[in-house]
């Protein structure tokens, strides 16, 4: 990894950002404008893979109400500096010079009107009108910190990533030789990697085995964002239920959020599921208000008193036939009072009715897992920000080094949260490097 005889000639930059995501990106444009000679290293053969599939391919690009108790992470405050120093309005203002239209979602989330290209084509127009060189297909070998001046701190060695055509060639003509390999030098190294997400985007975890090459910590990672799975029979019960959507507040211990659910052919998904995986641990308990604006209980007891004959079907159907679908009704029925489906309320025992209106505003699950990085939209966890500093990105233990993004121990909330986060990290790395 680190054997450098025989290496070759060597390119030299200011800085050199691995990744060509969002963050690396913004990083590589602020840094530019400031004269700095970059370039941009990735290993797959487009940039900015993630944005384009992002926000269903309209990119939800940020937030009108971003604020720093919409992240996650190891340290709370991390995010602070960065995000006060480049707010959301700064971002908007380049989408608007650029004319590119946009709208406004629930909560403040910020779409394109057309297409998540428009935001790439604009970043890497803005890195191409500063002079920033980005190079795809290739693959970082080794990375060496050098003890010379502070002009060449790092020393990087790189390999052509093969196409398919390419690898069935080498394979076909039984061509052993080792690739050649392209060396580079910098003041500046920037690891914008991002995490494990989508790992058929390429995400890989170069940056975290960098960070530990340099003496950083790593906070356990973890899918994010996340659908849940139930292998259970309540996992059967969800399965009848695919394509069903409706407003619930699900819960847990720490957080609640109340957001569209949708019940999906593997388990639970939508907005709901995806903010509550944020705050979700293996084992634990969720809760879903089916309807949740309605006391359940009180409804219940009170009919009981003014219509003792009416069936528990009956009230559900009259009082929240537009909040609860039939089909979801019918199967909670066979769920949770089919011994009781025939009985009149005053029949039924007032403990049996308070049981019922309890679970249908809080209905008790417990995930056996997610769909886990395949499907997830980001990675919580990731280098320890107590290691790197807030206000310029750089680690506490390797001058020049720096981490930004997603790479990094800060989550953000659906909605535009984690992009803000990539272009103020890169931002502030940006502004300094």
């Amino acid at each position: 990894m680190d054997n450098h005889r025989n290496a070759p000639q060597h390119a030299h930059y200011d800085v050199i950002i691995i990744g060509a995501g969002a963050s690396g990106l913004y990083c590589a444009l602020t840094a530019g404008r400031r004269g700095r000679r970059v370039l941009v290293l990735d290993h797959a053969n487009k940039a900015g893979k993630k944005i384009l599939m992002s926000g269903g391919g309209r990119c939800n690009f940020t937030n009108y109400f971003v604020e720093p108790e919409h992240f996650i992470g190891s340290n709370p405050h991390f995010c602070k500096s960065a995000l006060s120093r480049y707010p959301s309005w700064e971002f908007i203002g380049m989408v608007e010079q650029h004319k590119i239209p946009y709208h406004e979602r629930e909560h403040g989330q910020l779409f394109c009107d057309d297409s998540a290209q428009d935001i790439l084509t604009m970043l890497l127009d803005e890195c191409a009108a500063v002079g920033v060189q980005v190079r795809l297909n290739t693959q970082i070998e080794s990375v060496q910190a050098l003890e010379a001046d502070k002009n060449t701190r790092f020393e990087l060695l790189t390999t052509k990533v093969l196409s398919k055509k390419e690898k069935q060639e080498r394979k076909d003509t039984a061509n052993q030789t080792k690739l050649p390999q392209t060396g580079y030098r910098c003041e500046s190294l920037v690891v914008a990697t991002g995490g494990l997400s989508i790992p058929t985007m390429g995400a890989s975890g170069l940056g975290y085995e960098l960070a530990q090459q340099f003496d950083h910590t790593l906070i356990v990672t973890d899918a994010s964002l996340v659908p849940f799975t139930f292998t259970d029979k309540t996992g059967e019960l969800i399965r009848t239920l695919a394509g069903i959507s409706l407003p619930v507040i699900a819960s847990n211990e720490r957080i609640s959020f109340k957001l569209p659910l949708l019940f999906t052919h593997r388990g639970l998904s939508g907005p709901a599921m995806l903010q509550l995986s944020n705050y979700w641990h293996t084992g634990e308990t969720i809760s879903i208000n089916l309807l949740p604006d309605t006391d359940m209980t009180a409804l219940f007891l009170a009919h009981k008193k003014s219509h003792p004959r009416q069936l528990i079907r009956t009230v559900l159907a009259d009082y929240t036939d537009s909040a609860l679908p039939k089909k979801l009704l019918a199967a909670l029925q066979t769920h949770l009072w089919e011994d009781i489906k025939n009985t009149e309320l005053a029949n039924i025992k007032d403990e049996r009715l308070i049981e019922l209106g309890a679970t249908l505003n809080g209905w008790l699950l417990k995930p056996s897992g997610t769909e886990g990085y395949r499907t997830a939209e980001v990675t919580r966890g990731g280098i320890k920000t107590d290691e790197v500093s807030s206000k310029t990105m750089q680690s506490n233990y390797q001058d020049g080094l720096y981490f930004i993004g997603e790479v990094l121990d800060v989550t953000g909330w659906l909605g535009g949260y984690n992009f803000q986060w990539a272009w103020a990290s890169g931002f502030v790395c940006g502004e300094i490097i």
